[in-house]
């Protein structure tokens, strides 16, 4: 009788890497599934998607005409709203923030509603302008004990 062939990790890791497919798979495996409702025609929205996709989220849209009626019920705050909305481990997450952003909270997770970027700026994951310098704009955490600022980005970069 002949031994099963094994892996080593060594070949395991190299496979992985040689196929960004398969590594985002592993890492939706790892990441809760998030849900994002947007306005159907906004296309800033589907570029945030994408930038959450291509960062290991597997993501199911819900397109809704009345995302106001979503924010209040997930208890946005009006001064935090953005183009679209998200939730994913018990958490809302609003506007354009960066997945990075999104992982570290999962990872700390705080005592808080979420995160938000408040507006569209200019650079954020999905708001994009080529030759356009990005903003500098922060992600803010709210919650029960109101808002405070949980990281600065540049564009997609930490400030």
């Amino acid at each position: 009788m002949r031994p099963k062939p094994t892996i080593s990790r060594r070949a395991l890791l190299t496979a992985l890497v040689a196929s960004p497919v398969a590594v985002r798979t592993v890492l939706a495996e790892t990441l809760p599934r998030m849900v994002v409702t947007k306005d159907p025609s906004c296309g800033c929205c589907g570029a945030w998607v994408e930038h959450a996709r291509s960062s290991g989220f597997l993501v199911e849209v819900i397109e809704s005409p009345d995302l106001n009626r979503v924010k209040a019920r997930l208890g946005v705050p009006q001064n935090l709203a953005s183009c679209h909305t998200a939730q994913i481990g018990g958490y809302v997450i609003e506007g354009h923030v960066p997945a990075d952003a999104i992982k570290r909270l999962l990872a700390e997770k705080p005592d808080a509603r979420g995160l938000a970027v408040p507006g569209m700026p200019v650079g954020s994951p999905g708001m994009e302008v080529a030759g356009t310098e990005p903003e500098t704009y922060d992600v803010v955490l709210f919650g029960p004990d109101g808002q405070q600022a949980f990281a600065r980005y540049k564009g997609r970069n930490p400030a």
